[in-house]
């Protein structure tokens, strides 16, 4: 008997070139869904809802029962690990995540072990999704970055990251530290999660933007190679997609010295980029959220553009960052329908 073959995303991630690209969105899982809202409406706060397995799980699966999305993405937040070594978060209605003091480089080194502990409700919840989805669909873990969740760690919620910066450069051993502790506790977090389920583990950099080239690679290079070493030495074989946001002038020097299977790329990266990235690796993205929100024929034209330029290489559609909480469904059902044909 013939083994079932791989889903589209993994062929991608494993070498091969389709004839449409496998297609998901960043936070298909959110606001702009009704099914999202009434469930989230259950949840006493956003943290509740992220460690209700059963809660989580089910808006994991909404995308998948009204798009022909390729893949579904596990519901949880890229700032669960900070609670976990013991810093206190929240989130403020209208104003996004709030953390307390950081605590100190020897409280959280200590916590490393039972963070990932403390974070089992998310692999419940990959494990309970992997049971309820199609076997042609990929199931797709992940984890904030060290710098991006050591940056909110240290602002204490939403900001430029100027406080954070600051802090790299007048504390650098401090802040070397910081990474590394976040960089074990992450490995270990992907890879509870690849135990559970996840087929696929993705690393959110959402803040590389603005780093100077030397500060790229303290903070965004080095501790993703971290990690990904650690992944190897915990036996995970799930491939990686590495997503440095806002760092299109290295994403080339990103995918030569970080060990990922995939390179994910905002907005902003240039077309040639993505063509040199795809002779040794998979690209994702880079479709703009806005442009999704404001639909039209620019959005048909840019569908059509980026499916065109990278399309014949190993590319995974998606957009340069989450879909926006007030983006039309029509807009979505109209992207797919471009890429798909469904």
């Amino acid at each position: 008997m013939n083994p079932a073959p791989l889903p589209a995303l993994l062929r991608v991630l494993a070498g091969e070139t389709l004839e449409r690209p496998p297609v998901w969105f960043m936070r298909q899982a959110g606001r702009y869904l009704p099914e999202y809202r009434a469930v989230r409406a259950t949840a006493p706060d956003f943290i509740a809802f992220c460690h209700d397995s059963e809660k989580a799980a089910e808006v994991t699966l909404q995308p998948l029962r009204r798009f022909p999305f390729d893949a579904a993405i596990v519901f949880a937040d890229i700032l669960l690990i900070p609670g976990a070594l013991g810093q206190k978060v929240w989130f403020e209605a209208g104003e996004g995540p709030r953390l307390g003091e950081m605590p100190s480089l020897d409280s959280m080194a200590g916590e490393i072990e039972a963070s990932t502990e403390r974070l089992s409700a998310i692999g419940n919840t990959l494990a309970l999704v992997r049971g309820r989805l199609d076997p042609e669909k990929t199931l797709i873990g992940f984890a904030g970055a060290p710098w991006t969740v050591g940056s909110y760690m240290i602002e204490g919620g939403s900001s430029d990251r100027s406080k954070a910066r600051t802090f790299a450069y007048e504390q650098p051993q401090a802040m070397d530290r910081l990474m590394d502790i976040l960089a074990e506790s992450t490995a270990r977090y992907l890879a509870m999660q690849a135990e559970s389920g996840a087929q696929v583990l993705k690393i959110f950099e959402s803040w590389a933007e603005g780093l100077p080239e030397d500060l790229f690679h303290r903070l965004v290079v080095r501790p993703h190679q971290i990690i990904v070493r650690r992944l190897k030495e915990l036996n995970v074989t799930a491939p990686l997609i590495g997503f440095p946001r806002g760092s299109a002038a290295y994403a080339e020097v990103y995918a030569d010295e970080v060990d990922v299977d995939c390179v994910a790329l905002d907005t902003a990266c240039p077309a040639a980029v993505g063509l040199r990235l795809q002779r040794t690796k998979a690209i994702q993205g880079a479709l703009d959220p806005l442009l999704l929100r404001a639909g039209g024929p620019e959005l048909d034209r840019r569908v059509d553009q980026l499916l065109e330029q990278w399309g014949g290489g190993r590319y995974i559609f998606n957009l340069g960052h989450g879909i926006l909480p007030d983006t039309p469904i029509a807009h979505v059902e109209r992207v797919l329908k471009r890429v798909t044909g469904k």
